[in-house]
């Protein structure tokens, strides 16, 4: 445990912050595997499905939690996989 008061308050932030994000995350990672079922099942919603999946990744970004690469590399891959059955 720091002693500087500063080093302490930190401390406390960075914890704040990392179970903030750790909530996000997965929630994230749940929508992105309730999207890949439901185009691997052929689900009737998928579409939607996958659209609340980007506004999640967007979200992501926004918060600084995923690179915006790395989420357009997960949004790709969704809409690719949806084009797929779709086909």
């Amino acid at each position: 445990m720091p002693n500087i008061k500063s080093a302490k308050k930190r401390v406390k932030v960075i914890e704040v912050k990392t179970a903030r994000n750790k909530a996000f995350n997965s929630s994230l990672k749940t929508s992105l595997k309730k999207a890949n079922a439901a185009i691997t099942d052929a689900a009737a919603d998928k579409a939607d499905v996958v659209k609340a999946a980007i506004v999640k990744i967007d979200k992501a970004v926004s918060k600084g939690i995923l690179h915006k690469n790395t989420a357009a590399r997960k949004k790709s891959a969704l809409a690719v996989q949806l084009n797929k059955t779709n086909a």
